[in-house]
């Protein structure tokens, strides 16, 4: 028998690993080295300057609840951002490592060590040392900062990792990317209400309005961490080794945690590995069982070519990740700018027409939106009468949600501005909008198609068609806003002459005129449509 060959620890092989993956990432293309350079610079330059921030803010009042305040919102943002960013590190995955011959303990040491290499350990550092800095007074808690900080990075990264490695089999699924369409939604939503704090912190208070939920996160680690640098500084020793005390077995736990569930993942089979070799009655039944795909809805719609479009429309909504990710987005950014202006109280009930701009940018590169399965739908167009159908039934299943989803917006933002009598008229100028909208999308579907990438989660567009995607949105959007004048101009002169009485018929006229610039738009992109068949079908093919 021969003797064991001894083993090294394999944290530098892992650091290597991580940081070739790193480099010949950057090696792929030039567009990815400098989306990278980029980030990285945007980020430590936002690092840098949140750490001078803090720097100056040494020796303010109530710091200490602001650095704690902020060390919380940090490791929050470590443990969601593995869910809806699944895609960002390729080693977050732990099933990669699944054949390799190495004991969970080794394994999650060597993953904790590799994972302190990228821009996101980085920022944290330079986050937790300017905390550490704005709250630290003496020698003592100048030591006590440097635990502190190393603590902070390694709870977030740990936390990182246990709830990407418990969530592996659920991240690499289906379920998993119809998850992360939500991230451009909890973005947008976060940076509103990151943008009310700031300014509840402007007012007369200042950081004050922090104390309450700082001392409850207090004893949250890795804010526990940071606070106890403050209580080195005012002298509570007891309470600081507590704190310290606390941090330390919450990345005991974390760790134990991590072991723990990283064991049982590459250790248990999953669907992928089990023969799924059903009884033929159950495969049987269970077909029998599928509901017709049509269903009632279907019924409802128009015969022909519009129903097919329209019907065809909602389900990419539904089921295809990228259309998804539109769709969510743009109805939750376009009723959460207004009333997010409202709750600040400079809002106006015209901001409502945030709904009808971002709904109607639906409309915008419409065959883009179906990829390489357009040449599908291009055998079946060969008239303009094919075009115009098809365009309309995109149309109509856009207005199937737009107008009610606007209705909404104005009618919400009438209710919490309480300006009921400016209702009919926003909403007449928002459905006026609307049309616009939908009349200039399907002209720049036409005139400016774009590709969109589908093997990137989050590129919406292909590097070489960046500039048209840029021409035709901003053209479209500034087209669309011009073409609603007429009833803009209308609703102002109705203010100004004092004829306030008659305002109401904005909205019939702005209805009407939305109607009548889109079903314009259909007509005027239908033949286009048809004759440059060939040339929409090649742009939109290239990602």
């Amino acid at each position: 028998m021969p003797p064991a060959v001894p083993t090294g620890s394999p944290t530098p092989v892992f650091v290597s690993l991580k940081l070739a993956l790193l480099r010949n990432g950057l090696r792929q293309s030039s567009g990815r080295r400098a989306a990278y350079i980029t980030s990285l610079v945007m980020a430590m330059l936002f690092a840098v300057l949140q750490l001078l921030g803090l720097v100056l803010l040494r020796g303010t009042n109530h710091v200490d609840a602001l650095v704690t305040l902020l060390t919380a919102v940090l490791a929050l943002g470590w443990t969601v951002m593995p869910l809806f960013f699944p895609g960002g590190d390729e080693t977050l995955d732990p099933t990669r490592l699944v054949m390799l011959p190495l004991r969970p303990r080794s394994l999650i040491t060597a993953l904790l060590v590799s994972s302190l290499i990228g821009i996101g350990p980085l920022f944290t550092l330079t986050l937790a040392a300017g905390s550490a800095i704005a709250v630290a007074h003496g020698a003592a808690a100048a030591v006590a900062a440097v635990p502190a900080v190393v603590l902070t990075v390694l709870v977030c990264v740990a936390l990182a990792r246990a709830v990407a490695t418990a969530n592996t089999r659920l991240l690499t699924s289906r379920k998993g990317r119809d998850l992360a369409v939500l991230s451009g939604l909890f973005v947008a939503i976060g940076a509103q209400f990151v943008n009310l704090g700031a300014q509840r912190l402007g007012g007369e208070n200042g950081l004050s309005v922090l104390e309450p939920a700082s001392a409850v996160l207090r004893w949250v680690p890795p804010a526990a961490a940071v606070d106890a640098v403050h209580g080195v500084s005012d002298g509570a020793y007891g309470v600081a080794a507590a704190q310290f005390a606390l941090t330390v077995a919450a990345l005991a736990l974390l760790m134990w945690w991590w072991r723990t569930t990283l064991t049982h993942l590459m250790t248990t089979p999953d669907a992928s590995t089990i023969q799924a070799a059903a009884p033929r009655e159950r495969r049987s039944s269970g077909a029998a069982d599928t509901p017709d795909a049509s269903g009632p809805f279907a019924r409802l719609l128009p015969s022909g070519r519009t129903g097919t479009v329209f019907l065809r429309t909602l389900r990419y909504a539904v089921r295809d990740p990228k259309t998804k990710s539109a769709w969510v987005t743009s109805l939750g950014v376009g009723l959460l700018l207004p009333f997010i202006t409202a709750a600040q109280g400079n809002g106006s009930i015209y901001w409502a027409c945030w709904a009808s701009g971002m709904l109607g940018m639906l409309m915008y590169n419409q065959f883009g939106q179906d990829s390489s399965a357009f040449w599908m739908v291009a055998q079946t167009i060969s008239s303009p009468r094919d075009a115009y159908l098809e365009l309309r039934g995109r149309a109509l299943a856009l207005l199937l949600v737009a107008l009610p989803y606007v209705a909404v917006a104005v009618l919400g933002c009438a209710a919490v501005l309480k300006n009921w009598s400016a209702a009919p008229e926003a909403l007449g100028i928002a459905l006026a909008l609307l049309g616009s909208m939908l009349a200039t999308g399907a002209l720049t579907s036409v005139l400016a198609p774009y590709s969109i990438p589908q093997d990137s989660g989050y590129k919406n567009v292909v590097p070489a068609q960046a500039g048209i995607a840029w021409i035709s949105i901003l053209g479209g959007v500034i087209v669309g806003s011009l073409l609603c004048a007429p009833v803009l101009g209308l609703t102002i002169w109705l203010h100004v002459s004092g004829t306030h009485g008659l305002l109401w018929v904005v909205l019939p006229l702005g209805a009407v005129y939305g109607a009548a610039i889109a079903e314009a738009g259909l007509r005027v992109a239908a033949p286009r449509v048809a004759a440059r068949l060939p040339e929409i079908l090649a742009a939109v093919s290239k990602g």
